[in-house]
């Protein structure tokens, strides 16, 4: 049970840390939000990418230097919720 959990955890990060490159790499050619796969990743990736844009934009490191970091902070906050998840399975079983 244990090891099922955490290859769960494990494979829904990882599912979501693919979301956000793909979003990333979208954002750069401009293929736009507009098209079904361009909805499909905003809509997966902003409930996470969005509070930690706010975080940024309210800290010293954020807002009005024209690049959009809360990718990066998200994925690292992303592997350390992760870890925090494997572990607190792995205290349980």
């Amino acid at each position: 049970m244990e090891a099922l959990l955490v290859q769960a955890i494990g494979l829904f990060f990882y599912f979501l840390e693919i979301l956000i490159f793909v979003r990333i790499i979208l954002s750069w050619v401009r293929l736009g939000y507009n098209s079904g796969i361009g909805r499909f990743l905003y809509n997966m990736t902003e409930p996470i990418l969005g509070p930690v844009r706010d975080m940024l934009d309210k800290s010293p490191l954020g807002g009005g230097y024209g690049l959009d970091f809360s990718p990066i902070f998200a994925l690292i906050l992303m592997r350390l919720v992760q870890t925090l998840l494997i572990s607190g399975v792995q205290m349980i079983f």
